[in-house]
């Protein structure tokens, strides 16, 4: 089953981020990249991204002509996406215990920061195509599909 696991940051925090030393941030990333390896040495790493910060984010909506509508990102927004890891895993459990470890990364000073991370199960389907497979109240007490497409 795939996951995704968002790290989300209140927009404060990308401003203390800003002004944290280089090692810190060394530190930090030095446990998120060790994570990745070990997730892709297990074969349940599918992809990770960092995001850019919060100012650079815009929000787009069709116009009434189609074209679209840009906007900066709306000052009461309280909580922005940070970055994001997806990953295939065999239960949600596991997906949980990997969100908790990408949680208590060191943060400055080596303290861990215990941010929320947001784990939600993917819709599954055909390549290119949405579907709506393990939505159900049914399929997700049963755990949905449990295909596994590592090698």
């Amino acid at each position: 089953m795939k996951y995704i696991l968002m790290m989300a940051a209140p927009k404060a925090g990308f401003d203390t981020y800003r002004a944290w030393s280089k090692q810190d941030m060394q530190a930090h990333l030095a446990v998120l990249n060790g994570i990745n390896k070990e997730l892709t040495e297990t074969g349940e790493f599918v992809a990770t991204e960092g995001l850019d910060w919060p100012d650079q984010a815009r929000l787009v909506r069709a116009g009434k002509d189609g074209a679209p509508i840009t906007d900066g990102v709306f000052p009461e927004s309280k909580e922005f996406l940070a970055g994001y890891w997806i990953v295939d895993v065999e239960s949600p459990e596991r997906a949980y215990e990997i969100a908790a470890r990408i949680s208590g990364a060191a943060g400055p000073g080596g303290t861990p920061l215990n941010m929320p991370i947001e784990v939600r199960r993917i819709m599954t389907g055909k390549p290119g195509e949405l579907c709506l497979e393990g939505s159900d109240p049914q399929s997700r007490a049963e755990g949905g599909p449990q295909k596994r497409r590592r090698p």
